[in-house]
């Protein structure tokens, strides 16, 4: 045991710091979080569009008429369908936050590198000839959405980059000193933007030239396919996983890591589910955002759920007991630190083992039983993740009650998993507290 814990502190941890210290790792996990609120409140509509309510479809037409779903449609549309603008904000946003130069212009600029690296739609006359761009095209909104994430990243990292070190070698307009601040910073991005800009839409005719056509296309065959094939699969979500444990084992906020990594993948796997939800056709994804934190993560990561439900059961441990009635109310609605920290978990080789084993069997269990079609796969609505067990599987399979089934079959599976790691460590306990009781009534 000894040897284990100084292998994780001498050789696991360092590295795992270094990772969870990136600036560029935290700036995409936060940058696509703030897509979340606007991807909350399109679910509630999609959530509303299939309440399995008798006589509610009915109701709903004789209120809003026989287009009652595609009207509920519209604010689900205006949110996922910006995804990727949103992210290539927020991404610019929060990298330029870490380097100490003006966020909101990185941002600005950003936006504009994204959309200008996306290929406009141009619109069919009725003799089947194309009009002018200038006159009738368009940026396609697929483009915006989910399927446009991967460009969104790359750029927004690209552009604020180049916008940092521009601007850290002062290569800028300097206004006078009586000049409002908001007007100085909107001129010193100008040399930076313009050639962020200038860059972007060189890239275009370049890449225009090519038979990929456009930079989504490129990012797309050449990176996106074999990410989301990874991310899709079975092997590779174990694996993301795993290490996703192994980090919190050493202290260090895994989720934070892994999501900024595989977020673009597992959301865009939600999104293609959504589209299939609103359409009424079969979802071709398993593994998306909403897999993990409902199915998956019950009571946090390493689904803990289990571990704290046995604590208040089976402990003999005067501490675990106490422990067990503290960490219950944050784990029901799936927050775990009092429960990693306190027990703890991070960097106890014990109760590690338990703590890895468990996701990785309820992925396994979970998978098979989408594959099969015995239980519901996410409908690509975003359940908040602090939602209670059992009410959140039920909401994103979109009302189908095998969704919160798995989540009980999930919680058994861990709970055996747990039981009998937990046992050793509360007898442990136990012992120490007896034999301090011991000593107090022996006057030691």
């Amino acid at each position: 045991m000894s040897a284990f814990t100084r292998v994780m502190e001498e050789k696991i941890m360092p590295v795992a710091g270094k990772i969870a210290g990136q600036r560029h790792l935290s700036a995409l996990r936060d940058g696509i979080i703030l897509t979340m609120p606007l991807i909350i409140i399109g679910s509630v509509f999609l959530i509303l569009t299939s309440l399995p309510i008798p006589g509610y479809a009915d109701f709903m037409t004789s209120v809003f008429g026989k287009e009652w779903a595609v009207k509920l449609g519209y604010p689900v549309n205006a949110s996922f369908d910006i995804m990727a603008m949103i992210a290539a904000f927020g991404i610019a946003y929060r990298l330029a936050e870490s380097y100490g130069v003006d966020a909101l212009s990185a941002g600005a600029i950003s936006i504009a590198a994204f959309l200008l690296a996306t290929p406009f739609e141009v619109p069919f006359t009725p003799d089947g000839s194309t009009e002018s761009i200038m006159v009738g095209g368009g940026i396609p909104i697929t483009l915006l959405g989910s399927k446009g994430l991967f460009v969104a990243m790359l750029i927004a990292l690209f552009s604020t980059e180049i916008y940092r070190y521009i601007i850290q070698k002062n290569i800028v307009f300097k206004m006078p000193d009586g000049v409002p601040p908001a007007v100085s910073k909107s001129f010193v991005a100008l040399i930076p933007g313009f050639i962020i800009v200038f860059l972007v839409w060189l890239a275009r005719l370049l890449i225009e030239m090519t038979p990929f056509q456009s930079l989504h296309n490129v990012v797309g065959d050449l990176l996106g396919t074999p990410l989301s094939i990874l991310g899709g699969s079975l092997g590779g979500s174990l694996i993301a996983e795993f290490v996703q444990m192994l980090l919190w084992a050493c202290g260090i906020h895994g989720a934070s890591i892994i999501g900024g990594i595989m977020s673009p993948i597992w959301y865009g796997a939600m999104d293609v589910n959504r589209l299939a939800f609103q359409a009424g056709e079969a979802l071709p994804s398993i593994f998306t955002t909403q897999f993990f934190q409902i199915w998956i993560n019950v009571g946090g990561s390493g689904a803990t759920l289990a571990l704290v439900l046995t604590m208040l059961v089976r402990s003999r441990s005067k501490q675990m007991k106490q422990l067990g009635r503290l960490g219950i109310g944050p784990a029901l609605f799936n927050i775990n630190e009092p429960i990693i920290f306190g027990m703890p978990i991070v960097m106890n080789p014990l109760l590690i083992v338990p703590f890895i084993i468990a996701p990785l069997l309820t992925i396994t269990a979970t998978y098979i039983g989408m594959s099969t079609g015995l239980v519901a796969r996410p409908a690509g609505i975003a359940v908040p993740w602090t939602m209670p067990p059992l009410i959140s599987g039920y909401l994103a399979t979109g009302g189908k009650v095998s969704g919160a089934v798995m989540q009980l079959v999930n919680l058994l599976i861990t709970c055996a998993i747990y039981y009998p790691f937990f046992r050793i460590w509360d007898h442990q306990k136990w012992k120490e507290e007896s034999a301090v009781e011991a000593g107090d009534k022996n006057g030691l």
